[in-house]
C-alpha cells in the first residue's frame, strides 16, 4: 500500500477526527475499570459486585449507536456526567451504577466514528481504514496508565477533572473537521434492522465481534480488578500492567486490518481465534499469586514471577483479539457496503454485550468457585466456536460476495 495513494483515496481529516473521537470516548467508556478499586474502597462490596460495576458501562454502550449528530449529543451527555462526578463524587453503589450508565453513552462513538471513516474509502483500503479509526480504543491505554497514579496523588475525582479537558477539545475538533462522505443515505428504520438480522451473515459477524471486541473491552475493564484480586498488586501497578496489555490490542488493530487486506479476513481471523483459544485456556489454569507483605499490594518492581507470566499470556491474547477486531471490520464493508452504518451499530452492540458478559462471567466465577478459571474456559470455548464458524462459512463467502468484492476474503 502506497501512502500517497491512500491519502488521496479518501478524506484524512475525517479519518483523524474519527480516530480522536473514538479515542476520547473510549477513555470515558472504560474509566471505571482502573478506578473501581479506589471508588468502592469504603463500600464493603463483594468481588462479584465490583466486577458488575465495571461491566455496566460496557453493556449500556452496547445499545447506543447513531449518526454524527447523535455522537455529538452523546458526548455532551458524557461530559456533563463527568463534570458532575468530578465535583460531587460517587457516594453510593447506586450512584456508581447510574454513572456507569452515563459513561455507556460514550459507546455510541463506535457506530459514529467507524462508518463515517469507512464511507470515504474504496474496498481495497477498508481493513486499514477501519483499523485506524478503530484503534481509537487505545484510549483505554491512557486510562489504565495514568488514572491510578492521579488517583493516588490527588484523589480519584481528579481523574475526571483531567479527562474533561481533552474531551472538550476533541469534541470541538470533531464537530469542525469530520465530514460525511458524498452520496445519499436512506433514513434508518426498525424494519431495516430486522431485515439485516434475518441475514445469517450479519449474525455471524455479530458473533465474531462478540468474541473479539467483547474480549478486548471486557478485559480492559476487568483486568485492573483481576490483577488486584488474583495477584494482590497495588492499584498503580495493576493500571500499568493493563496499559501494557491493552496497548497490544489497540495498537495492532490496524495491523490486523492490514493483514486481512493482504491474506484475507477469513484466514487471518481464523489464526487470531486460534491464538485466543490457547491464551484463554492457559490463563484459566494459572494459580493465584502470593499475598503481598503490605496492605497496598505488590509494587510493580516487586511482583512475583507468576504475575509476569500472566501479563505475557494476556498480552498475547489481547494482541490477537485486537487484530481480530481489525480482521472482522475488513470483511464487514465488503459484505454490507451499503448498510455499513447499520452493521457497525449492530456488530458494535454485540461486541459491547460480549464485554459485559466477560467481566460479569469473571465475577460470577469468582463468587461461585473461588477462582476465575471457569470464566476464562467459557470464553475460550466461545472463541473455539468462532473458529469452527469461520470454517463453516468460508467457502460460501469466498464464492459469493467475496468474489464480487474485488478484495481478498
Amino acid at each position: 500500500m502506497k501512502f500517497a495513494e491512500f491519502k488521496k483515496a479518501g478524506h484524512w481529516p475525517t479519518l483523524l477526527a474519527a480516530f480522536l473521537y473514538f479515542d476520547i470516548s473510549f477513555m470515558a467508556w472504560v474509566a471505571l475499570g482502573p478506578l473501581i478499586v479506589y471508588i468502592v474502597r469504603d463500600m464493603n462490596l463483594a468481588v462479584d459486585e465490583k466486577f458488575t460495576l465495571v461491566a455496566i458501562p460496557v453493556l449500556a454502550g452496547a445499545f447506543l449507536f447513531g449518526a454524527k449528530r447523535t455522537g455529538i449529543v452523546a458526548q455532551i451527555v458524557v461530559i456533563a456526567a463527568t463534570a458532575w462526578v468530578c465535583y460531587f463524587g460517587l457516594p453510593s453503589k447506586l450512584s456508581v451504577e447510574i454513572f456507569g450508565l452515563a459513561l455507556g453513552i460514550g459507546g455510541a462513538s463506535f457506530a459514529v466514528a467507524l462508518p463515517q471513516a469507512s464511507r470515504w474509502y474504496p474496498p481495497q483500503y477498508q481493513g486499514v481504514v477501519m483499523g485506524i479509526a478503530g484503534a481509537g480504543n487505545m484510549g483505554v491505554v491512557l486510562d489504565t496508565m495514568f488514572a491510578p497514579s492521579i488517583a493516588e496523588h490527588w484523589g480519584w475525582q481528579a481523574v475526571f477533572g483531567v479527562l474533561l479537558v481533552p474531551m472538550l477539545l476533541i469534541l470541538a475538533y470533531y464537530a469542525y473537521a469530520a465530514k460525511d462522505a458524498p452520496g445519499e443515505r436512506k433514513p434508518i428504520s426498525l424494519k431495516a434492522y430486522g431485515t439485516l438480522l434475518r441475514d445469517p451473515d450479519s449474525r455471524w459477524f455479530m458473533f465474531f465481534y462478540f468474541i473479539t471486541f467483547g474480549g478486548f473491552v471486557g478485559l480492559a475493564n476487568a483486568l485492573p480488578l483481576y490483577f488486584s484480586v488474583q495477584y494482590h498488586v497495588s492499584g498503580v501497578a495493576a493500571g500499568l500492567l493493563v496499559s501494557l496489555i491493552v496497548a497490544f490490542g489497540s495498537g495492532f488493530r490496524p495491523v490486523g486490518g492490514l493483514i486481512a487486506d493482504r491474506i484475507g479476513g477469513i484466514r487471518s481471523l481464523s489464526m487470531f481465534f486460534g491464538v485466543v483459544v490457547a491464551a484463554y485456556l492457559v490463563i484459566a489454569f494459572m494459580p493465584e499469586g502470593p499475598a503481598a507483605p503490605a496492605p497496598a499490594g505488590w509494587a510493580l518492581t516487586e511482583m512475583p514471577r507468576i504475575a509476569w507470566i500472566s501479563v505475557l499470556l494476556f498480552s498475547i491474547g489481547v494482541l490477537a483479539l485486537g487484530m481480530g477486531n481489525g480482521a472482522v471490520f475488513q470483511l464487514i464493508p465488503l459484505r454490507f457496503r451499503q448498510e455499513i452504518g447499520l452493521m457497525t451499530g449492530m456488530v458494535g452492540c454485540a461486541g459491547g454485550i460480549g464485554g459485559f458478559f466477560l467481566a460479569k462471567a469473571l465475577g460470577i466465577a469468582k463468587g461461585m468457585t473461588g477462582g476465575f478459571g471457569a470464566g476464562f474456559v467459557f470464553f475460550g470455548l466461545l472463541a473455539l466456536l468462532g473458529f469452527l464458524g469461520l470454517a463453516m462459512v468460508k467457502v460460501r463467502w469466498r464464492t459469493t460476495w467475496g468474489a464480487a468484492s474485488g478484495a481478498r476474503v
